[in-house]
């Protein structure tokens, strides 16, 4: 019955793991998105081995990921002065049971797009739907008001709602009608990819500057027969507060002249960023922004994940694999407390604050925060890094980050699946159906 099924606000990352989940333990779902046409837009983000664990757990892997990007072998942090501050390998070649993996965000995007059609059929997913507002309903459902591209207006029914409509969600503002505005921290993002060959280790990410002047650099693609690679790179300049934010918009294009000359000095014997810069088709611009955490993110049949529930500056490379790892605990609790209220108390209890303060922690810089230490000890510029923090101070750093953001290495090879292979809620009354 279409009352069954649970519905889910929104088809971006988030939304459609979340619908592959549900697909998984046998719960019947509706993805509701807003835009006519889904296109791979973005450029480079990072998906964190617990990430890729809960993808394969969900049959996407090496061979699917390796068609959208490349496993990264490194991260690194370099002073201004082009010095290395730390490194360390990153996913197998760390350790890890799983990579981590640099993909193109679009690309990502529209396989797990198809991933969700084949799976689930094409009627599983509504475009030019967007939920606008929701009520619960006495017999413990719910239903969405959703308006249309042809500007219909509709109410749609289901057992429960998963907001996963990002940063600007009406569901939340709706739950929360009195959260603080879209928070500033007063740096703006310029994004861009270009052909290039990839430094270091071939498959790094290195976070080049200082806290409040810096560019980020992976690939995202494994070299062509000439040896390039699409480079994604990131250029970070904080402002004071009165600079005017809101006149960047999300993926604004925007001109290299506009701000290239801040980067004029990010040139060493193994970059030259000026030139990387100039080698980019497109450039985008958008203000580095979250939102204040909120006390919960479930009202009643509806829950909240992913930028909807916990939007986090993008300093610890975990957005996307946030959402990932939200979808699959709903998932989890669904199959110990069935599609009820309940799994999603549940939900709520175990993630809401500990997430919320790892997007606090993302704010305060995250794993960059060691170039904050560095640039107020020595401004970013020495000859040893030992004699401005030892390596044991730079070991447990990035070690309580990794353990807050849950994919520290011991802690996540000894764990449990999420959700055991073959296992699928009982209750579900129509098995591996989204209609």
């Amino acid at each position: 019955m279409l009352e069954e099924r649970v519905l889910i606000a929104g088809g971006g990352i988030g939304g459609l793991v979340q619908a592959l989940t549900l697909h998984q333990i046998g719960v019947p779902c509706l993805v509701l998105e807003g835009v006519r046409d889904i296109k791979p837009l973005g450029v480079g983000i990072n998906l964190q081995p617990n990430a890729v664990r809960e993808l394969e757990d969900l049959g996407i892997g090496e061979a699917e990921l390796d068609a959208v990007g490349i496993p990264a072998r490194e991260w690194a942090l370099v002073g201004l002065n082009g010095r290395e501050v730390y490194s360390e390998p990153r996913g197998k070649f760390a350790g890890y049971d799983w990579h981590q993996y640099a993909v193109h965000r679009g690309r990502f995007h529209m396989m797990l797009y198809r991933t969700v059609l084949d799976r689930l059929g094409p009627e599983s997913v509504l475009l030019g739907h967007r939920v606008t507002g929701y009520t619960k309903r006495d017999d413990g459902t719910v239903s969405v008001t959703v308006q249309t591209a042809e500007g219909e207006r509709k109410e749609i029914g289901g057992s429960l709602l998963i907001g996963a409509d990002g940063i600007h969600s009406a569901i939340r503002a709706q739950m929360h009608p009195d959260q603080a505005p879209i928070r500033w921290g007063g740096t703006i993002m310029w994004r861009g990819t270009a052909r290039a060959v990839p430094i270091r280790t071939g498959s790094s990410f290195v976070g080049l500057g200082t806290d409040r002047h810096r560019v980020v650099l992976y690939p995202i693609s494994a070299p062509d027969e000439d040896g390039l690679a699409d480079i994604n790179w990131i250029a970070e300049q904080t402002f004071d507060t009165d600079h005017d934010w809101q006149k960047s918009g999300w993926f604004r294009e925007a001109r290299l002249e506009d701000f290239a000359d801040q980067f004029s000095g990010f040139v060493y014997d193994w970059l030259d960023l000026p030139d990387l810069l100039r080698k980019s088709e497109v450039v985008y611009e958008n203000p580095m922004i979250d939102r204040d955490p909120i006390p919960t993110w479930v009202d009643g049949p509806v829950a909240l994940m992913g930028d909807a529930a916990h939007p986090m500056y993008p300093t610890g490379s975990n957005g996307a694999s946030q959402a990932i790892m939200d979808a699959r605990a709903i998932g989890a609790l669904m199959l110990k407390h069935g599609v009820t209220t309940q799994s999603l108390r549940a939900y709520d209890d175990a993630y809401c604050d500990a997430i919320g303060k790892v997007a606090l922690r993302n704010r305060g810089a995250g794993p960059f925060g060691l170039l904050r230490i560095v640039e107020d000890r020595c401004e970013g510029i020495f000859e040893n890094i030992d004699d401005v923090i030892s390596q044991e101070e730079r070991q447990q750093f990035m070690l309580a980050y990794q353990k807050a953001a849950g994919f520290a290495k011991d802690q996540l090879n000894g764990s449990p699946h999420t959700i055991a292979p073959g296992v699928q809620v009982a209750e579900a009354k129509v098995p591996g159906s989204c209609v």
